[in-house]
């Protein structure tokens, strides 16, 4: 809640307090969780456009981020909190400072301050509850059956104050939290089951897969169902804090705080040896078995120690020192055992084995970094000036595929063991196959200088720059037979060489920044503030080690399709992971890998230029209105692409002539430049990319306890590709395209939709002397997300399954084959009564769907949160005693009809099955939903993220 009267600020930014901290409703719990209240939060953890992974989070001042970026949350931990929100006293969300000691991001900046004790001593102990009888069952005119068992408690306390009085200070808090939830809605299909909740994998084919792999390799593959309710989250996070006043001019704190978790993951969506499937492994179109599925083990522990010193009445110092230790890792319930994906039609249908990419897979980060602010005060100048250095130490043990992959086209190839159409593995060049980690150790230096120059009472203008280089300390080994090679570049034509044995030239990166405040009325009532300037960030530190992971120097990854796969001697399946290893190079540096990842020489990390203006005016009545505008432009941003891609031979001639998209070679063989290696990833820069936000907001504090505020954003964010893979391999080839992925076209942001509407309101009141009630809601309204409309098999013939859909308007444009119980005239009226029926494809036909064109459905979200306080005075303090409630999406509770989440009636926005042939026709088919053609573009979640649900908690305050 802070006020214009008190705010002087240069950018955009927002503070939120303790008081809103408590009073808003929140069943998770988060930092992200608050950081989502923010007018600039424009989805998820992203901001401008960007995902948590670009955004910088601090905890007092120092470093706290997920570096390696394995998820897209800003913070270390994986899927749990790595710090208590009740050691937290407020947090800070800048988008624009134009304060250059702060940087590290190109989202937003994020700042949260620990509380701290006092000369009293106060505490507090809390419990919150949630199970399955807290979560509503209505889903509009669906009933969800048998709600899955589930149950979460959160168990904390903390205690602050002095050890020696106006001295030493001191502050602990301890939390536990522990949630079994259902991990999974959907079941297989059986007879009798209906909804829009069954997958068309049937309990028949499964428990037949089940027995043979138990009957003929004695392995379990884990339960075919009613296994989607133990998935389980469960963490232990402690927090100390001590303050000491050395004496008038020095004051020192230290903190230390760890987190040690585990969280049960359902199992990779697709990825897989290219051609993939279009649907996940566990969706309508197909399911997986148990142990398919795998979890995290995360730890985090730091230690930050600050020394603030008055060197003198007008020069002060700041010293920040801090040291983070994150370690997450993988595991799994399965023995040893290949994995295994099953098509059918085309398509996912069954997996089962040990998850692909979890064997041995660990990353281990150290992160140390000191920071030096020195502030002189000249009157109206004041000067800062300091110096950063983050160190940043990685290892990362990751073999995908390290129990060998295999994929079968249909349940009978798998049971008459025949050859596979696919094959891959991982295994190590170390001597007795010993864990091949990557290492990556990583410094940034900074310094930087700005003047915060008070021209009058009325104006303020803050100028500054910042110069921040990267380091690389640890060397890199040389592959000679990727050297030899020869790889294409963005064209495919000219040839270029790649060296995976260096790593990118260190360069000086430059940030001016430039930022003002004017009270235009002299009495804060009326201000105006803005500024402009560079941002420099940081990338997901997981793509640079990807380098020495996929060199051919530590481990060799086989990926192999089609021909390929029995020409290296693969007939047959082996339950043995390593039985195949023989067939492939057992030396390093003798052969290329299977696929390899480099970053360019010239790579930078990121830049934009940002600019913002806002207008602030208390208005009559209390009232206070905020118009602001924000503009991105990306100086240098992030994309990758496949220097193993040859150039397409042609051009396509589907829909009579209308899609002529680049047309590529039919086999592996022709369209690689090195037909023995699937990708050569090259990470690089691109300087295309925008983004605009336009917020308008207004609050008012009606009456003492009495608060509502209002906001709309307006959001337009386009980016080349917002990499969306921990792998360079996945992070490239998971966009989507029309011309091929090596040259994207400028589309809308993922984590950006255009429209935001947020509203709050709080109002307490004390009342007979003892008593005093809390009343708090919460209103999100936004589109649930974008989607892409996209074929369901490689229609362009690169090898990969991502190509976007041309939309037709004459329905003689399109040739449709029969399909089981559909002739090709049926296709052809549903398909273009579904194209009537979506706006998005409606307003676009004749048309490429663009990547991330379409928008989900408008949904409004209501959280409320009740407190009820009973206190009393102890000895001159007060004691209360809390209860407090929390209701998601408290709509449903009301109407069913509200709050209700809307999934793709088809998985991914597969929406067309083509068959093309070598002239580039091309023939089609339309996917079926429980054996019915698509009629609608979305259905109903029915399940928990529909319908409300409700944490209880008791607190004691002192």
């Amino acid at each position: 809640r802070s006020n214009i009267l008190n705010s002087n600020r240069t950018g955009a930014a927002t503070n939120i307090s303790t008081d809103q901290i408590n009073s808003l409703p929140t069943i998770s719990r988060s930092i992200n969780d608050y950081v989502r209240l923010t007018p600039q939060a424009q989805a998820g953890n992203g901001f401008a456009g960007r995902d948590g992974r670009y955004n910088n989070v601090q905890i007092d001042g120092a470093n706290f981020n997920n570096n390696f970026g394995l998820s897209s949350s800003g913070l270390p931990g994986g899927g749990s909190q790595p710090i208590s929100l009740d050691a937290i006293e407020e947090i800070q969300v800048n988008v624009a400072p134009y304060d250059v000691r702060q940087t590290n991001f190109t989202g937003a900046g994020i700042n949260a301050v620990t509380r701290s004790g006092t000369n009293t001593l106060t505490g507090s102990a809390y419990y919150f509850f949630r199970n399955q009888d807290f979560i509503g069952t209505k889903v509009g005119s669906d009933t969800i059956a048998a709600l899955p068992q589930s149950n979460s408690k959160t168990i904390g306390a903390r205690l602050s104050g002095p050890i020696i009085k106006d001295k030493l200070f001191f502050f602990v808090n301890a939390e536990i939290e522990d949630n079994i939830r259902p991990g999974i809605n959907l079941l297989p299909s059986a007879p009798g089951r209906t909804g829009d909740n069954l997958s068309r994998t049937t309990v028949q084919d499964m428990t037949t897969v089940q027995s043979y792999l138990r009957d003929t390799y004695g392995y379990d593959a884990g339960a075919i169902e009613n296994y989607a309710n133990n998935f389980r989250t469960a963490n232990y996070k402690a927090l100390a804090r001590l303050d000491w006043n050395i004496n008038d001019k020095n004051k020192f704190s230290i903190r230390y705080n760890q987190m040690v978790a585990t969280d049960d993951q359902t199992v990779n969506g697709t990825s897989a040896p290219n051609p993939r499937s279009a649907s996940n492994r566990i969706s309508r179109n197909s399911y997986a078995f148990e142990y398919a599925n795998y979890g995290f083990e995360n730890s985090v522990r730091s230690l930050a120690a600050e020394l603030n010193s008055n060197l003198s009445n007008k020069v002060s110092n700041q010293l920040l020192v801090t040291y983070t230790r994150i370690q997450d890792r993988r595991t799994s319930g399965s023995s040893p055992f290949p994995f295994v994906d099953i098509k059918k039609d085309g398509d996912s249908y069954m997996s089962f084995g040990y998850e692909l990419f979890s064997w041995k897979n660990d990353v281990i980060n150290n992160v140390t970094t000191i920071t030096d602010n020195v502030s002189i005060n000249l009157g109206k100048h004041n000067i800062t000036a300091g110096a950063s250095f983050d160190f940043l130490s990685f290892g990362n043990s990751f073999q995908r595929y390290g129990t060998s992959y295999y994929r079968y086209e249909s349940m009978e190839q798998f049971l008459t063991n025949q050859a596979p159409s696919a094959f891959a593995l991982t295994y190590s060049y170390l001597p007795d196959g010993a864990d091949p980690y990557a290492e990556l150790d990583f410094g940034l230096g900074g310094l930087y200088v700005q003047d915060e120059y008070r021209v009058n009472d009325k104006f303020k203008l803050t100028a500054g720059v910042r110069l921040d280089m990267p380091f690389y300390f640890n060397d890199l080994i040389s592959n000679p037979a990727v050297s030899a090679l020869n790889f294409k570049d963005e064209t495919g034509v000219n040839n270029i060489k790649l060296d995976v044995g260096q790593w990118p030239k260190s360069r000086v990166l430059v940030s001016p920044r430039v930022g003002f405040y004017y009270d235009i009325t002299g009495d804060r009532k009326v201000q105006l503030r803005g500024g402009t300037g560079i941002f420099t960030g940081r990338v997901p530190f997981v793509w640079f080690t990807n380098q020495p992971t996929n060199s051919g120097m530590l481990q060799n990854t086989v990926e192999l399709v089609g021909a390929a796969v029995t020409n290296a001697g693969i007939t047959s399946f082996n339950p043995d992971p390593r039985a195949y290893v023989g067939n492939f190079p057992q030396n390093a540096g003798t052969a290329a890998p299977g696929s390899i990842a480099a970053i360019d020489s010239d790579f930078k990390m990121p830049q934009v230029w940002r600019s913002n203006l806002a207008f602030d005016a208390q208005l009559p009545a209390g009232f206070v209105l905020s118009l602001e505008g924000l503009y991105t432009k990306d100086l240098v941003a992030i994309y990758q692409f496949n220097a193993n891609q040859n150039a397409p031979i042609g051009f396509m001639n589907a829909y009579n002539g209308l899609d002529t998209r680049p047309f590529f070679a039919a086999n592996n063989t022709l369209r690689r430049a090195n037909p023995g290696m699937s990708e050569a990833m090259v990470l690089s820069n691109t300087n295309r990319g925008n983004s605009m936000a336009l917020t308008a907001s207004i609050s008012k504090e009606f009456t003492k306890g009495l608060f509502a505020n209002l906001a709309y954003t307006y959001t337009e964010a386009n980016e080349v590709t917002s990499n969306p893979g921990s792998q360079a391999a996945s992070a490239w080839s998971n966009n989507l395209s029309v011309r091929g992925h090596n040259d994207l076209d400028l589309a809308p942001s993922q984590f950006a939709v255009p429209h935001r509407i947020m509203g709050a309101f709080s109002y307490r009141f004390e009342y007979l002397n003892n008593l005093a009630t809390t009343i708090s809601l919460f209103w999100e309204g936004r589109h649930q997300g974008r989607y892409s409309y996209r074929y369901s098999a490689d229609f362009n013939r690169d090898g990969i399954n991502a190509d976007l859909i041309f939309i037709p308007s004459n329905p003689n444009d399109m040739v449709f084959t029969n399909v089981t119980g559909f002739t090709a005239d049926q296709q052809r009226d549903a398909f273009f009564k579904f194209i009537e029926q979506d706006k998005y494809l409606s307003k676009n036909q004749g048309s490429y769907a663009q990547r991330n064109g379409a928008l989900r459905p408008w949904r409004d979200q209501f959280d409320f949160r009740l407190l009820q306080d009973v206190f009393t005075n102890v000895g001159g303090r007060r004691n209360t005693l809390q209860l407090s409630i929390d209701i998601l999406n408290v709509g449903n509770m009301i109407n069913p009809n509200w709050g209700i989440v809307q999934n793709l009636a088809y998985p991914n926005g597969s929406i067309l099955t083509p068959a093309v042939a070598a002239d580039g026709t091309a023939t089609f088919q339309m996917p079926r939903i429980g054996g019915q053609l698509l009629n609608n573009s979305f259905v109903n979640n029915i399940g928990i993220a529909s319908t409300w649900s409700m944490q209880m908690g008791l607190r004691y305050i002192f």
